[in-house]
């Protein structure tokens, strides 16, 4: 019975984690994707490259912080530091849709990185091994969903009044805080680390060396898609000939399928494991960018985001259940900090690899060099040891493996 309700528990305190995760995307996509880029346009004296900078800041402050805050998790309560966190997001949402100085938006822009940084952890951390994938797939539901949805109900409430948009911001923002509110901290189990940081890390590292190629792929990976993100619009219009209406249609319809299939996927993966599910995702997306820069249709294009969907459907779940399976259980949130920190520095490095490629005059090399970057990470995968990628009969064995 204690059991039992137990389990029923956590699993209602992970759903509430997930809730603010929708809410915190939610105002992410919002205010970084729309509403900072229309306020700039609109004679606030904010010109577009203060803005962009205050976006990369927001990232890289996200990404480097994240070790630090998995510290903090790993020997205090995580509601205090996740209420911490909200009292700092509070302050640089307010800085940011008030301000007409580019130093404190840049700031305002920093602190709202560091103000949501803690539920990451906090998510990652307080998955059992259990049913991973299919959790992780339920997680990434709900991000996507918030980091979808921000930007356009955003868009759509900027053309109705600036007012109503700054109501809403605050309004998510507020329902996040109260779901955080009603978390019960005896369903979170809040690990006493008595151990130094420089001893956690050894462990850790001691932990994802048998993992192969895992690490150097969660970096390459998050770099070869960071490549395209300046890139992706003036691609689409230009090569592909889309309007910005057709773009939308096209993100629209790889983002659903994404979704519709990250749970299923999550489920089979957790019944079988295995390696397919990376070796044939990231194959997927090699196929699905090398696809665009020869397609030049409305219909094509649809068809390579649904395949890019599937592609990322299938290998983000196994790809994180995977990892877990190399985390110190000891010292989960630190060592999941840090490992978000190496995935942070892709997307910073990422764009910037981008834009120097575009410098060349061609504006497919981009595409081209990420669908390589992508094919290489599968191919390794497909070469390496099998018992890196234990199926459903090994994985108790693995676990009594990296315990030792």
């Amino acid at each position: 019975m204690d059991i039992t309700k137990s389990k029923s528990g956590a699993k209602q305190a992970f759903t509430r984690l997930a809730v603010i995760v929708f809410f915190i995307e939610w105002i992410r996509g919002a205010v970084l994707v729309a509403f900072l880029p229309a306020t700039a346009l609109s004679g606030t004296g904010l010109s577009v490259s203060v803005v962009g900078v205050a976006v990369s800041v927001h990232y890289l402050t996200d990404s480097i912080i994240k070790g630090f805050v998995g510290y903090l998790l790993d020997r205090f309560s995580g509601k205090l530091i996740l209420h911490i966190g909200f009292i700092i997001g509070v302050a640089g949402i307010l800085l940011m849709i008030t301000t007409h100085n580019p130093w404190v938006l840049i700031g305002a822009s920093a602190c709202l990185g560091a103000g949501f940084s803690p539920i990451w952890i906090l998510c990652m951390s307080q998955i059992e091994q259990e049913n991973r994938a299919q959790r992780m797939g339920m997680l990434y539901v709900y991000w996507m969903a918030g980091l979808g949805l921000g930007p356009v109900m955003m868009n759509f409430i900027l053309g109705r009044s600036v007012e109503l948009s700054l109501l809403f911001i605050i309004l998510f923002l507020a329902a996040g805080w109260m779901v955080a509110a009603f978390i019960q901290l005896d369903q979170i189990v809040v690990p006493q680390v008595k151990s130094s940081l420089g001893k956690q890390f050894n462990t850790l590292w001691h932990k994802i060396k048998r993992g192969g190629f895992l690490v150097p792929g969660m970096f390459l990976q998050t770099m070869a898609g960071g490549m395209l993100v300046p890139l992706l619009t003036s691609f689409a219009v230009k090569h592909l000939g889309l309007s910005h209406s057709q773009l939308s249609v096209v993100m629209l319809t790889g983002g659903a399928g994404v979704i519709l299939l990250l749970v299923p996927m999550g489920k089979w993966f957790d019944r079988v494991g295995g390696r397919w599910f990376l070796v044939l995702g990231f194959a997927m997306f090699a196929l699905g960018l090398f696809g665009l820069t020869s397609v030049s249709s409305f219909t094509g294009a649809i068809v390579l985001a649904v395949l890019l969907g599937s592609g990322y459907a299938a290998l983000l779940p196994s790809w994180n259940a995977l990892m877990a399976r190399y985390i110190p259980q000891e010292s989960a949130s630190v060592s999941w900090g840090i490992l978000f920190s190496i995935e942070g520095l892709g997307v910073v490095i990422g764009p910037l690899i981008g834009s120097w490629l575009v410098s060349f005059g061609n504006e497919l090399l981009p595409f081209q060099v990420s669908a390589c970057l992508f094919g290489i990470i599968s191919i390794v995968y497909l070469l390496s040891p099998a018992r890196l990628f234990p199926r459903k009969e090994n994985q108790a064995k693995l676990q009594t493996d990296t315990i030792s």
